[in-house]
């Protein structure tokens, strides 16, 4: 890859991380939370978007974050209150600055950003006829550097510095442009600049890698230490500087005879030198090597293969503990010791790599702030959004696949669960409705909800209309949750025209397929004038679980470890006939449904009689507990997940397959797919028994 474009990715990435960072201070200020880290955290973002970006000459992204930062910089300093109509244009803009960088990363077109402008600049009290030199020069003015030679022999005068600027590698590898700091100081007042050449290599021994050039500057004319701090603001910890003020010219002279540490020989006399003031910017100075060996930035498809190769290792030490056990070795022999020792390890190994892989919701909760507010205006109602549980960590994986259905699930409820403001006030409500978006870790899986405080699913209006669309018949006999399941069905809407927020039909329907596919199931719960809760049930990781190996007849299948409670051998008194065809357990007092795996799958040779088996008391999302019949237990494996439906197709109650340590395919059980399968075959039954009769 060319250096200058791995220099531009890496831009792009941290610009990614900045808009996080200023869309979360943003939110902040919105939440009255303005206080002045928090404003200096959303300032130097866009400062630092801004910066990166003239180095790669976006002028039309750096044009607008000046105007952005100019504003940013009235509220910091405390010419401009940061009230609500002022935080809604800072939102506003902030969600320009992103479509900015997202055209400057794809080469899009144009931007419209004008009405957004003209509003900035009648906060920062720029005319929109270009009064404010700055703007005006950021708007499309080429950028020249400036030659001036230094005076050999200039006196002091009021505002005068000596400044020594020498950037270390982390400088450039950070995308930052010396220049554009060089310019910056020029609209302090007069600047004389000197490079200084002399740490420069001979051509064989250049290292692109490294940083040779220093400049010396003499600054004339300003009067505030703090506005030239301001220019080396973000730079600090990546460069040597020096800025002092009235030091006669042999000063400056010395401390250019002075190489800059980037260049200085193995081994350096030590001298005393004169005491230098820095930027601290209220934090510690560090090394730039030491800031670059706290995080690294590694292709994902290098991290996918390692864990791909990490769960061949699990599945290899699999088969070598069942050929020694086969072999009749014990697992307290010498070799037993040895395999439980390489298990551990793998398992530690395991968990590390998959910690690699994770990272918080933040990064999918992050977007839904700006959804809101767009969907708010175009359904004129006022909605406020609550994030919790930003810091939930799971598989990357996960979290790229989470943004489509989180979306659609956001616009649903702003669009049809939320009422009016004037019903809202009606029914003796606020006239402001609650959106919550949540994750947590629960029971080795992560829900993540979305709840409303709106009008809850109308489960008649939803009838009429399935049957209105032939999905389901005028005489079908549905629960309250059968019902609210409807809306997942392909082309079901309430809405009743088509509009570009609802109207087609493919909202939740896509939100289901695309849970499914990870793995995971969604719930609803809704109360009728109170609100909904949509909860999404997904695996923590896609690569490897804790599971029970189980034999059914001829076949084994693998339980999640996480939905079990317990297992017991049932006593034939235990069990209970319930309705036509179905069986309850009676575990210690109280009774829970029965469920034989071998009749729920088709299993030949599965025992008939449950009482002789095992059963497995597991846990379900929607229906609680739930009670499965095995033929026996085999054992309790860490298993590696291979995807079913890629490699065959979707089946109701099937998550995965796995290897097992000797060599067979085993069948990963969907827990909440079997129960949903077990209820739809004693429905189909309950129905053929009523045509019968």
């Amino acid at each position: 890859m060319d250096p200058m474009e791995a220099i531009r990715q890496t831009y792009f990435q941290e610009c990614d991380e900045l808009l996080l960072a200023m869309e979360e201070g943003l939110i902040a200020m919105e939440d009255g939370e303005a206080d002045g880290e928090v404003i200096n955290a959303v300032f130097r973002a866009v400062h630092s978007i801004k910066g990166g970006g003239g180095a790669f000459g976006y002028e039309v992204l750096v044009g607008f974050a000046h105007v952005f930062e100019t504003v940013l910089d009235h509220v910091r300093s405390g010419k401009l209150a940061p009230n609500g109509d002022v935080v809604k244009v800072l939102l506003r803009a902030g969600d320009v600055l992103s479509d900015h960088v997202t055209a400057a990363r794809n080469g899009a077109g144009e931007v419209q950003d004008g009405d957004v402008k003209e509003e900035l600049n009648a906060l920062s009290g720029i005319s929109p006829d270009g009064d404010d030199a700055a703007a005006a020069e950021m708007e499309g003015v080429v950028f020249t550097p400036i030659h001036v030679e230094i005076d050999d022999a200039p006196g002091p005068a009021p505002g005068t510095w000596r400044i020594r600027f020498a950037p270390h590698p982390g400088l450039y590898a950070k995308a930052n442009e010396p220049f554009l700091l060089l310019r910056e100081l020029g609209r302090l007042g007069s600047v004389e600049v000197r490079a200084d050449l002399s740490g420069m290599p001979e051509l064989a021994a250049l290292d692109s890698d490294q940083a040779y050039l220093a400049w010396d500057i003499v600054l004339r004319g300003c009067n505030d230490r703090a506005k030239i701090d301001e220019v080396f603001e973000f730079v600090t910890d990546d460069c040597e500087l020096d800025i002092r003020e009235d030091v006669p010219l042999a000063a400056l002279e010395i401390v250019t005879q002075t190489p800059s540490p980037a260049i200085q020989p193995a081994d350096p006399t030590p001298a005393e030198s004169p005491p230098t003031e820095k930027k601290t910017a209220g934090a510690p100075q560090a090394p730039a090597e030491a800031a670059t060996k706290q995080t690294i930035r590694v292709d994902l498809d290098k991290v996918d293969r390692l864990v791909n190769l990490v769960g061949e290792l699990v599945i290899t030490q699999a088969m070598l503990t069942q050929r020694v056990m086969e072999c009749g070795q014990a697992r307290s022999s010498t070799i037993g010791a040895g395999l439980n020792e390489l298990e551990h390890l793998l398992r530690e190994l395991q968990e590390s790599v998959m910690a690699i892989r994770t990272q918080p919701v933040k990064s999918v909760f992050q977007r839904m702030p700006r959804l809101v507010r767009e969907l708010a205006a175009q359904t004129n109602k006022q909605v406020h959004l609550t994030l919790d549980g930003e810091a939930t960590e799971v598989d990357k994986t996960v979290i790229e696949r989470l943004g489509e259905p989180l979306t659609h699930m956001i616009r649903n409820a702003i669009d049809h669960g939320l009422e009016t403001t004037e019903e809202r006030l009606s029914a003796g409500k606020p006239a402001e409705g609650k959106v919550t978006l949540s994750a947590e870790h629960r029971g080795g899986r992560i829900v993540i909800e979305v709840t409303d405080d709106g009008r809850g699913i109308d489960r008649a209006r939803v009838r009429a209309k399935a049957v209105e669309k032939g999905l389901i018949s005028p005489s079908a006999s549905l629960s309250d949750e059968e019902t609210d399941n409807l809306i997942f069905l392909p082309g079901f809407s309430t809405a009743n025209q088509v509009s570009n927020i609802s109207g087609r039909g493919v909202g939740l329907d896509v939100v289901r397929r695309n849970i499914v596919d990870l793995g995971g199931r969604i719930v609803i719960g809704s109360v009728a004038g109170k609100g909904s809760r949509f909860s999404l049930t997904l695996p923590l990781t896609l690569a490897v679980l804790d599971g029970m190996v189980v034999a059914v007849g001829n076949q084994t299948f693998v339980l999640p470890l996480t939905h079990i409670i317990e297992s017991l051998r049932p006593k034939e008194s235990d069990i209970r006939p319930f309705g036509s065809n179905g069986r309850l357990l009676n575990v210690r007092g109280g009774y829970v449904p029965l469920v034989s795996v071998g009749d729920l799958l088709g299993v030949e040779d599965a025992a008939e009689d449950l009482a002789a088996g095992v059963v497995i008391l597991v846990e379900s999302e929607g229906v609680g507990r739930t009670a499965f019949a095995v033929d026996s237990i085999i054992g309790q494996r860490q298993v590696v997940i291979k995807s079913f439906e890629s490699n065959f197709r979707h089946i109701e109650g099937i998550a995965a397959a796995t290897i097992l340590g000797d060599g067979r395919v085993a069948l990963i059980l969907d827990i909440d797919g079997l129960v949903a399968r077990c209820r739809e075959k004693s429905r189909s039954s309950e129905m053929q028994q009523a045509i019968g009769a």
